[in-house]
């Protein structure tokens, strides 16, 4: 069997397709999506899962419209009040992993702000990868190496540096949309998850779903190389 279930990946895929299949404007599919963020989060919250990560906006991501960027940064300034509120109730952690530029300083530091307030709490830990690229975390790795003096590097030593180095590896990636790709998603900690592609787009996932992942994770056998 799989062993355990400690960290499954999200890369939330389809919002723009969800949403024209549903005849509503593209930009409605961005608040559904991170209306999921919630659900999923109910849905794993009795359960083995102890970190969840979600790839909401890439560092490639800027080159969309004005518009959509702008539609996207205000929806993160509200949403991350509200996962803040959630986090606080339920005993949560909120930690981010991505970098600040070109992002606002308002809003980055509102970001910062939720990690802090939530850095206390003793359950699970929600990733938001935001303004992320997987390329970006080893290189500001090995850039924090560098400065570090280190000379020798190990895979043990090196991941110290990356982007919240306490989140463990990924066990379980999912990416929905029916696209099978990684896209840069958690590129150190994906070496040896599971990967499950699936044909809903992100807003249609519903908690029911949750528990097909769980048990198509728990089905698979992981042979970690031996």
């Amino acid at each position: 069997m799989a062993g355990e279930l400690t960290h499954i990946g999200f890369i939330c895929d389809g919002n723009r397709r969800w949403a024209r299949a549903q005849n509503l404007p593209t930009l409605e599919g961005h608040k559904r999506g991170f209306d999921k963020v919630e659900v999923i989060i109910d849905a794993l919250k009795d359960t083995e899962v102890q970190f969840l990560s979600f790839f909401l906006f890439s560092t490639e991501n800027w080159d969309r419209s004005p518009e959509e960027i702008a539609y996207l940064m205000d929806l993160v300034e509200k949403k991350i009040d509200d996962l803040t509120k959630k986090a606080m109730k339920d005993n949560m952690r909120v930690v981010v992993m991505g970098r600040p530029e070109p992002v606002k300083p308002k809003l980055w530091q509102k970001i910062m702000n939720s990690e802090a307030e939530t850095a206390e709490n003793t359950g699970k830990t929600i990733c938001i990868c935001f303004n992320y690229g997987g390329k970006w975390e080893i290189a500001d790795a090995a850039t924090k190496a560098i400065a570090a003096g280190e000379t020798e590097l190990t895979p043990k030593t090196f991941e110290k540096y990356l982007y919240h180095p306490e989140v463990p590896a990924c066990d379980l990636i999912i990416r929905t949309s029916g696209e099978e790709r990684i896209s840069g998603f958690q590129l150190w900690r994906a070496a040896y998850a599971e990967f499950l592609f699936i044909d809903k787009h992100f807003p249609a996932i519903e908690a029911e779903d949750c528990q097909k992942f769980l048990d198509e994770f728990h089905n698979r056998q992981r042979r970690f190389g031996k």
